[in-house]
């Protein structure tokens, strides 16, 4: 009988109900299969849940993601234990247009960065408790037969020319991005080596504290505050069905951080957009992000500024606005993931820029995010993350895709693209989430594959093209 340690994370704003029942199926599963199920029987939330919980020898250890959760737990419970480990991610439950209650694959591709940050594995499935795949995988597990780290064939293809990557490098040089506050707590990718970039990339990172930012938001006269926000409605008249208090301090916001980039000659801001925004401010601050990036100004949320560095590069080798996006779901059958954020994408991204309502954050419930799909055509999907191989000098690797974004509701809440993927679509979240790459990815509209690939051969950083 093989021993499991099952430990299910969650957090509280998103479906408990049904990330309990989920946990509940998977460890009657297990069960079933006659293994002896081991951990913390309760979902694992707080920190004070993860001090409580003690982890016993076991043959296999299974991260169950009920729910979404910052990798800090999972590092904490299940970092030094014998590996790999199982990661075991939900699908995404409900109707087409409601909120994303799990966003559980965002948070397995989280935990297995973090993971993989402190020398541990991960491998990985995806799919409920009664799947016949699911259980067929869950049932060679417990033989000792972990399902492989497959990832899409690597291809490659036409360089860009020199004078077209010089022109490139010429434009990123000098540009500056701000950074307001810490990354959040377990969000490994959002960390970054500000000497690295400026070396590499000739970038400029100023960094304000989240005090320092809602300070300047308290100097902004209630005048500026009311223009911001009449300008706002007057642009996307949605706007008005979304309380007025909370959206008028949105647009304070929107104001303060369009000063700070006016003083400081900021090209992007990355901004930890949570939890003090919603908690202390009371109001999710999405669609001022999407109003600064309609105006030029590069945006991320959860001070991702590799995040910001990846959509600065895309833009630097030809492309329009791109967006910062998490894979949130996957359908094998029809050979597609789905992209989504909680609602920062500008206006001019939306399939349909007339109709990019807004309206209150998905699982916060506070105003004001963006609500409508985004638009479609091929896409490219990139990504410029921190490399724990120490013998890659340059510190960094990249990871690029492609794709064709297609016509699709908005599938849930906040800014969602269907993707159809080149590669194919199960053999890429294997691939994104076994190799420990960034839960946030930037998706392009502009095929800059031939200067992203002149690109990392100047700079020497290994590029994984899927």
């Amino acid at each position: 009988m093989s021993t499991v340690a099952l430990v299910a994370l969650a957090r509280p704003t998103f479906d408990l109900t049904c990330a309990q029942a989920n946990f509940d199926s998977a460890r009657a599963l297990l069960l079933e299969l006659g293994a002896q199920v081991v951990g913390p029987a309760e979902l694992v939330m707080t920190p004070e849940d993860v001090a409580a919980v003690t982890i016993p020898p076991a043959d296999l250890h299974i991260l169950f993601m009920a729910s979404f959760s910052d990798a800090s737990p999972a590092v904490e419970l299940l970092g030094k234990v014998k590996g790999p480990i199982l990661g075991w991610s939900m699908r995404e439950p409900g109707s087409v247009g409601e909120r994303l209650k799990l966003n559980s694959m965002c948070g397995v591709n989280l935990a297995a960065h973090a993971l993989m940050n402190v020398g541990q594995s991960i491998r990985h499935i995806h799919g409920n408790a009664d799947e016949p795949d699911v259980q067929s995988a869950i049932k060679a597990a417990l033989a000792g037969q972990l399902p492989t780290a497959h990832t899409p064939d690597i291809v490659t293809g036409e360089f860009a020319i020199d004078a077209e990557v010089d022109k490139a490098f010429a434009w990123l040089k000098g540009k500056k991005i701000g950074a307001v506050g810490d990354a959040p707590n377990g969000f490994t990718p959002c960390v970054f080596d500000g000497p690295q970039l400026q070396k590499l990339f000739g970038l400029d990172v100023r960094q304000i504290t989240i005090d320092d930012a809602f300070g300047r938001i308290s100097e902004v006269s209630e005048d500026a505050r009311e223009l911001a926000y009449a300008g706002a409605v007057a642009a996307q008249p949605s706007l008005s069905s979304v309380n007025v208090i909370e959206a008028k301090k949105v647009y304070g916001v929107e104001v303060a951080l369009d000063n700070w980039r006016a003083e400081e000659s900021l090209d992007a801001i990355a901004i930890r957009c949570w939890p003090e925004f919603p908690t202390d401010l009371g109001a999710c601050i999405c669609s001022s992000l999407g109003r600064l990036s309609d105006r030029g100004t590069v945006t991320t949320c959860e001070r991702d500024v590799l995040g910001a560095v990846t959509m600065m590069v895309c833009e630097s080798l030809g492309s329009d606005e791109n967006y910062l996006v998490d894979i949130v779901d996957l359908d094998a059958s029809q050979n597609l993931v789905r992209l989504w954020h909680c609602g920062s994408a500008a206006t001019k991204l939306a399939a349909d820029p007339k109709n990019a309502t807004q309206s209150t954050h998905c699982n916060r419930k506070l105003g004001v995010a963006g609500n409508f799909p985004l638009k479609t055509g091929p896409v490219t999907l990139f990504r410029i993350d921190r490399d724990v191989d120490p013998s890659n000098r340059t510190g960094l690797r990249m990871v690029v895709s492609r794709g064709e974004s297609i016509p699709a509701p908005n599938h849930f809440q906040g800014n969602t693209a269907t993707v159809v993927t080149q590669p194919d679509a199960a053999a890429l979240v294997n691939g994104i989430v076994t190799g420990g790459y960034p839960h946030h990815l930037v998706i392009s509209w502009i095929d800059v594959r031939p200067g992203i690939r002149q690109m990392a051969k100047k700079l020497g950083i290994p590029l994984t093209e899927w």
